[in-house]
């Protein structure tokens, strides 16, 4: 049997901007999911986890839409891609996958991701060789829309697909997915060399589990739809000027807009910043922007993981803010080289001071 991996990610910036057709700016985490996988010919897909010992799914080949309801949530990701396959027309006689992912679950790191990209690229090298990035994205995120229920955007696949080391990936989600666009068309990868500059990246699990399949993510995406609408646009991405906000007249929809046009701009920002040679630790406020908006306009943020934002400002972090959909999961911090532990223990006692029992988890990325 043959293995694959893909990582999880953290955002630098961009969050709930996919969806709208905006641009994003990611960055792959040390942090892989494997899967292991060969084909059988007795018609059967069977799947096994090692964070899920005895709890193997086995499901007839044949019978992978129907069966959707009654897959444990866990396989659905992996199933999905499976039946995805099956769907567009390539041949799966059978297959056995077992998959093993170090991507922590629930921490908005894009762990469903990491999954179902390891498994997609293990069915495209075994039942559709030659299948191009754009395609594979596109499988392993309609997994997670229709078979897992997570309505995300392509953000998560695109980044466990395409960023490089040293590099952040600046990803135009419209043009990358414009009919007939080729698989290099929208994308751009980002010098990010924090090691250069003495500075390491910080990921702060603030021990709130995260869902993308649960209704706050779902509503957030329905009230961007709405806002577009009531301005007459296709997508909120259109939107450049503030000022034309003013026309929505629900000031909840109002502040979701104001959140996807100004976040839109600050990943514009921080890449052209970046582009130019500018030290790292000048993005700093924007991040802290970036959390300001996501808390107060997006209100996605929770008590949390504002706490680990402060106090990793208040230990020296550059500037910090909340990744993933929301509603749990992580916070990034800029540190300098060195001080991660320092902002650490801060975080963490910051935590435990407002009585949160969950200790905080750390990756660095340098």
């Amino acid at each position: 049997m043959s293995t694959w991996v893909a990582p999880g990610r953290v955002n630098i910036i961009g969050e709930h901007t996919d969806y709208n057709d905006g641009f994003v700016l990611p960055v792959a985490l040390p942090l892989v999911t494997r899967c292991t996988a060969r084909l059988t010919a007795d018609a059967t897909a069977r799947v096994a986890s090692r964070q899920r010992p005895g709890e193997p799914v086995a499901v007839a080949i044949g019978e992978l839409a129907e069966a959707r309801e009654r897959i444990p949530g866990w396989a659905r990701y992996v199933l999905g891609v499976v039946g995805e396959f099956r769907t567009r027309g390539h041949a799966v006689p059978g297959i056995e996958i077992e998959v093993d992912g170090a991507v922590p679950i629930g921490a908005g790191l894009a762990s469903s991701a990491a999954l179902t990209c390891a498994v997609a690229q293990a069915m495209r090298d075994l039942c559709a060789p030659g299948l191009g990035v754009r395609e594979l994205i596109d499988i392993a995120a309609t997994a997670e829309n229709e078979y897992a229920g997570a309505p995300t955007g392509i953000l998560d696949q695109s980044a466990a697909l395409l960023c490089t080391p040293g590099h952040a990936l600046l990803l135009d989600v419209r043009r990358f997915t414009a009919v007939g666009a080729a698989d290099n068309d929208g994308c751009q990868q980002i010098p990010f060399d924090l090691a250069t500059s003495g500075l390491e990246l910080l990921v702060l699990d603030t021990g709130e589990p995260h869902e993308n399949a649960g209704g706050g993510y779902a509503r957030r995406r329905a009230e961007c739809v709405s806002a577009a609408r009531e301005l007459g646009v296709p997508a909120l991405r259109d939107v450049t000027a503030l000022g034309e906000l003013g026309r929505i007249a629900d000031p909840v929809l109002r502040r979701r807009a104001r959140h996807v046009v100004t976040e839109n701009a600050r990943v514009l920002t921080i890449a052209e910043s970046l582009c130019g040679g500018a030290d790292p630790r000048e993005i700093g406020p924007i991040l802290v922007a970036g959390h300001t908006s996501l808390r107060d306009d997006f209100e996605v943020s929770t008590p949390a993981s504002d706490d680990v934002v402060d106090a990793a400002l208040a230990a020296g972090a550059y500037g910090a803010r909340m990744v993933g959909g929301g509603f749990g999961g992580s916070v990034i911090a800029l540190v300098d080289r060195g001080r991660s532990a320092a902002v650490a223990l801060a975080a963490g006692q910051r935590l435990a001071a407002a009585g949160h029992p969950n200790p905080v988890t750390v990756t660095v990325i340098s």
